[in-house]
Order: structure tokens, then C-alpha cells, then sequence
């Protein structure tokens, strides 16, 4: 496989994601309760040009699980 930006990028998304699901799934479980406390991180980009008027909401929750899937997709991304 090719190594790209947009593979590079691709396997980070689907790391996030995927230590999303499994910090999700690992809720439950209160041993486990530090590894999936989340953190928000939101960004709210406005402007009216009076011709363009946009309004845009980003938010990213992170948690340590997401985090190790970063690292994983990073890894596997090396290993390429």
C-alpha cells in the first residue's frame, strides 16, 4: 500500500473512531471508569459577510481509549 496524507489521515479517523466504540463498550465497567472519561473539545467558526453567512460547530471528545486507537492507527500507519 501506498503511504499518502490521505491514508495517513483515514487511519487516524478510523482509530479515533474505533477507540471511540470500544471506550463506549468499556463504560460500564467501573474499574475501567479512567480510561473512558471523556474530554470536549469544541470550536464554533461564525461569520455574516452580508454575501456568505456560515455557521460551523466542531467537537471532539477524547477520551484515553481514543487516544491508544491515535496511537495504534499511527503505528500501523509506520508499519506500512
Amino acid at each position: 500500500m501506498k503511504k499518502n496524507t490521505f491514508t495517513f489521515v483515514l487511519l487516524l479517523i478510523i482509530g479515533l473512531v474505533a477507540g471511540s466504540l470500544v471506550g463506549q463498550l468499556l463504560a460500564s465497567v467501573p474499574a475501567l471508569a479512567f480510561l473512558t472519561k471523556s474530554v470536549e473539545l469544541s470550536w464554533d467558526p461564525k461569520a455574516d459577510l452580508l454575501v456568505l453567512k456560515y455557521d460551523m460547530h466542531f467537537q471532539l471528545k477524547l477520551n484515553l481509549i481514543s487516544i491508544l486507537g491515535l496511537v495504534a492507527a499511527f503505528w500501523i500507519y509506520r508499519k506500512l
